[in-house]
């Protein structure tokens, strides 16, 4: 009997060797269906590859088609631009060979010419040449024929002449000799007549002190500092407010104060003495001060207007007439005031008037007004005559007063016994001894064409005549005038005072322009 663990051997080798036998099959099975698979893959591939080789060749083929097509068209086009090339350069070519032919045509034609011309110009040249040994056969002649007829070799011939010349020369010599002289003498009389002028107008200061010069006293020495100021600002000021000069001497306790205008001396003195008065002294005050004495003198006018028609006894009169002939109180014709002569001309005129049986009242108006227009003379240009004739026409006055100032100084004839009697009057007032000064007067008149002539140029403000006119003091407005063109009005002015006036010595024009910016804090 077979044991059992043999039994189980056997059956654990079968069944091993059953398991090993059916792997076996299986994995044939399974190799030969991988097999079959890669096969039919690897011929699937084959055919991929043979027809993407075929695609290959045949895509080769068409570029190969298509880059030699156009590597044929490239050659052709390089050609044909080639061939463009040299046709041009052959016909640029041909067209300088043209134009140097040309050129060469026109060389020898030039060449011609200038042959020729050398043939004509050597032809004059010969017959220049006979000419000139004609002329020179003509001129001996001419020498021989001349000494022979005086009796004067060539060197005897020149030696006159020579002393003929110098005898000329002496005569000439003579004569600008004479004439230096007396141009000399007429420079040495116009030069004295200068010095003396100026002489005489460097003394003018004494003779019209008078009527140009105020006097202000001072509590004490001390006081000059103050007006002067640091750096002299306080001064400065003054002169340029009121266009008067400050004279601050040695003199003790006194300050000068020298204007031809007395309305603006006497409108500086007013100022100077609240200024003194108040002892606060700066420019802003003196600015104060000077417009407060502006107002003063304003109202002065218009009582002095007052008094006139009250001491002549007219009634009537416009207001503004009244003002200007209170300005007239600060007015002097020839130094005599002329406020004053109006008012004895009135009188005069009414008592002439009442002794032949006119109205002696319209004697007297025509005579209060009949120099009107000198209160408007500094502003407005023309005689006083016919400035009073346009105001007296303006206010409504009557013709018979109009006549009579339009007639006063004999510009138009007399049609009416009041124009001859205001005429009389004015002559009788004018001649009265010691009245008028002649002197004085062409003195004032000066200053105020000098002043006017400064006032006329654009962008001048204020003027002021100073140091009896040797100096003008002009202040511009800023705005209009910078600094650089100060140097050209400051020069046009010196030229247009050279050609209008007359003067001695010379004449100070300066120019100042003062910038000033004003705000209030609040």
């Amino acid at each position: 009997m077979i044991p059992i663990w043999v039994t189980l051997l056997i059956a654990v080798v079968t069944a091993v060797i059953g398991a090993v036998v059916s792997g076996f099959i299986l994995y044939k099975r399974g190799y030969n269906d991988r097999k079959e698979k890669a096969e039919a893959q690897i011929g699937s591939a084959e055919q991929e590859a043979e027809r993407i080789v075929e695609e290959a060749k045949k895509n080769a083929d068409s570029l190969k088609k298509e880059k030699l097509i156009e590597t044929k068209d490239e050659i052709y086009k390089a050609r044909q631009e080639a061939e463009r090339e040299i046709k041009e350069r052959r016909t640029e070519v041909s067209r300088q060979e043209r134009r140097i032919q040309q050129k060469e045509e026109t060389l020898d034609k030039k060449l011609d010419n200038l042959d020729r011309k050398n043939d004509l110009v050597q032809q004059k040249l010969n017959q220049a040449d006979e000419k000139l040994a004609e002329a020179e056969k003509v001129r001996m002649s001419q020498i021989e024929m001349l000494e022979r007829i005086s009796q004067f070799t060539v060197e005897q011939a020149k030696e006159y002449l020579l002393k003929q010349l110098e005898d000329d020369l002496v005569h000439e010599k003579a004569v600008k000799i004479l004439a230096y002289e007396q141009q000399a003498k007429e420079e040495c009389e116009a030069k004295a007549r200068q010095l003396i002028s100026l002489a005489i107008a460097r003394c003018a200061a004494d003779q019209v002190s008078e009527s140009a010069v105020s006097v202000v006293p001072l509590p004490n020495d001390e006081m000059k500092g103050r007006i002067i100021g640091r750096e002299g600002r306080n001064i400065r000021a003054i002169e340029q407010l009121t266009g008067v000069d400050l004279i601050i001497d040695d003199t003790p306790e006194t300050i000068t104060l020298s204007c031809f205008d007395p309305v603006r001396r006497e409108v500086a003195r007013i100022a100077l003495e609240k200024l003194i008065q108040d002892g606060r002294i700066h420019p802003t005050r003196i600015e104060e001060m000077v417009d407060k004495a502006r107002r003063e003198v304003e109202q002065v006018i218009k009582s002095e207007g007052e008094r006139a028609i009250l001491e002549a006894n007219i009634h009537g009169l416009n207001h503004e007439l009244v003002k200007l002939i209170g300005r007239l109180h600060y007015r002097t014709s020839y130094r005599q005031n002329v406020l004053n002569h109006s008012i004895e001309v009135a009188h005069l005129a009414g008592m002439m008037a009442s002794e032949l049986g006119v109205d002696p009242t319209l004697a007297r108006r025509a005579g209060l007004l009949h120099d009107i227009g000198k209160a408007l003379s500094h502003e407005i240009e023309g005689s006083h005559v016919q400035i009073g004739v346009d105001v007296c026409k303006k206010y409504k006055e009557s013709p018979d007063i109009i006549h009579a100032i339009e007639a006063h100084h004999g510009d138009v004839e007399c049609h009416s016994v009041i124009a001859a009697l205001v005429q009389a009057a004015d002559a009788i007032s004018a001649a009265r001894p010691a009245a008028r000064s002649e002197n004085f007067e062409n003195y004032i008149k000066r200053l105020e064409k000098l002043e006017e002539i400064c006032s006329s140029f654009d962008g001048v403000e204020k003027s002021f005549a100073i140091q009896a006119g040797r100096e003008v003091r002009i202040l511009v407005i800023p705005e209009k005038v910078n600094d650089e063109q100060m140097v050209i009005v400051a020069r046009e002015i010196s030229k247009k005072i050279e050609d209008e006036m007359d003067y001695p010595g010379q004449i100070k024009v300066n120019l100042i322009r003062e910038s000033r910016a004003v705000d209030y804090a609040k």
